[in-house]
């Protein structure tokens, strides 16, 4: 087996969540034969090109870049076979057809935000926080056919606290994921480390962590406050919590949670027109701090209540 900085690796990737673990295995001086990462996409009101977070750091590094639109397009996989990579690490990418993820003769690692096989899916940050989890952690594995099923590498846990949000567990996570990664690569290379399956007693104890819509993100205030807490904890900065106010989107990003019982019904506000903004749950109610009313840029709550006019 190839020593450690032998090792020929292709890289997949596209948000600056995957910039964080690339970064790591260049500074460790791996031989990054490849980088792959999404096709440049029109964005923005002059729909210019944008290059992907981890292509414009590959640029920055001189790495080989390749942008497949199609992962089954015969010539891309002629073009990876010639790359004759002994690994392959996926950060934030897409879905692998077997005829990539099989290639490599040490297999594929995929980096999860998770403690697998906890919170298999899209968005493992987001409903860890949702649910209200104490804690949470990062999870190295090889892939297989389906989705986020392979036989764990490595491990690491670190608590969530009520402080943190869907951002600051990303920014948590991607750098302790890219501390994790890296020693993986490591110990695989020494032929230290041992896969293992994942362990799952009971089906029924699966929490999982599909892709987040619309609906996920509105707010019901008959549920209890704590609930309503973790929810926009959990989808803030993006893609935000809301609620209907005076007929419009009200998107709430931050907010404290009150425990005293209300004196007016679910989903009902009040306010002292300076200071607060307060909807009542089902058993207390959410104290708004940042919020961003249709139309409107994102503001704190006294500066949107010295603005806002009231009917």
């Amino acid at each position: 087996m190839p020593s450690f900085k032998n090792l020929r690796i292709i890289f997949m990737g596209t948000p600056e969540f995957a910039v964080t673990s690339l970064n790591a295995l260049v500074n460790a001086g791996c031989t990054i034969v490849a980088v792959i990462t999404a096709p440049d996409k029109p964005a923005g009101r002059g729909m210019a090109l944008q290059q992907s977070a981890v292509k414009q750091y590959a640029l920055s590094k001189g790495l080989n870049i390749l942008q497949p639109e199609k992962l089954k397009n015969p010539g891309f996989i002629t073009e990876l076979k010639k790359l004759n990579a002994d690994l392959q690490i996926v950060v934030a990418f897409r879905m692998l057809p077997e005829v990539v993820w099989g290639m490599p003769p040490m297999g594929t690692i995929n980096l999860h935000g998770s403690l697998l096989p906890q919170y298999r899916g899209a968005a493992p940050i987001n409903w860890a926080i949702i649910n209200g989890e104490k804690e949470t952690g990062v999870t190295t594995f090889l892939l297989q056919q389906q989705i986020d099923t392979g036989n764990i590498l490595m491990q690491e846990r670190f608590p969530i606290t009520e402080s943190d949000n869907a951002g600051t567990l990303h920014d948590k996570m991607k750098e302790i994921g890219a501390a994790v990664l890296l020693q993986t690569v490591q110990e695989m290379a020494n032929g230290t480390l041992q896969s293992k399956p994942q362990n799952i007693a009971d089906e029924q104890q699966l929490k999982h962590a599909p892709k987040i819509f619309t609906e996920t993100c509105k707010i019901d205030f008959n549920k209890p406050v704590e609930e309503v807490f973790n929810l926009i904890r959990g989808l803030s900065p993006y893609p935000a919590a809301f609620t209907l106010f005076n007929n419009k989107k009200l998107k709430i990003y931050s907010a404290d949670k009150n425990l005293t019982p209300p004196q007016i019904a679910p989903g009902h506000w009040q306010t002292d027109k300076k200071n607060y903004l307060q909807f009542a749950c089902s058993n207390g109610s959410i104290h708004v701090l940042e919020l961003q009313l249709e139309g409107k840029k994102k503001m704190k709550i006294d500066e949107f209540l010295r603005g806002y006019r009231f009917e």
